[in-house]
């Protein structure tokens, strides 16, 4: 599948226009369908789909491992301040309003920054996920491919 040129130029093509769509989702989920979680997964399926294309190694060059991790603390760090910062302002948890002078901005800015959060989150653990079952498959395989060589 690696060297399917086909592939590779319908993936070239397709593989911007779904990030693309991906931040359109992120960014216009408060108005319509969609949000962070949403646009997350949208994004770790074009990462996914660029892994699938050209190999995990190279998906990992784009975006190591290391920094999904980081990327995962971030998202979550990114909501929870949000919170804790309604709540130190003087109001709840996750309550937009003490977060700017106008109450209107104040909802708009938080839901926003939530779902980036949500949205962040949600790509790296998917695309995580996604690193950790292909590299289990290939350390199974090399297993059974050794043992194989063994018995003969």
């Amino acid at each position: 599948m690696r060297n399917n040129g086909i592939l590779r130029i319908v993936a070239r093509f397709l593989i911007p226009l779904i990030m693309l769509f991906a931040l359109y989702i992120q960014f216009h989920g408060e108005y319509s369908p969609g949000g962070g979680f949403q646009a997350g997964v949208v994004f770790a399926a074009a990462w996914i789909l660029f892994a699938l294309i050209y190999g995990l190694d190279a998906a990992l060059d784009i975006v190591p491992e290391r920094a999904m991790y980081v990327l995962m603390l971030l998202g979550v760090l990114i909501y929870a301040a949000v919170g804790v910062a309604g709540v130190v302002l003087g109001g709840n948890f996750l309550d937009y309003r003490p977060l700017l002078d106008d109450p209107q901005y104040a909802q708009q800015f938080g839901i926003v920054t939530v779902e980036l959060g949500i949205g962040i989150t949600v790509s790296t653990v998917t695309m995580l996920i996604f690193t950790m079952f292909v590299q289990r498959r290939s350390q199974s395989m090399q297993i059974e491919d050794s043992q194989t060589e063994d018995k003969d």
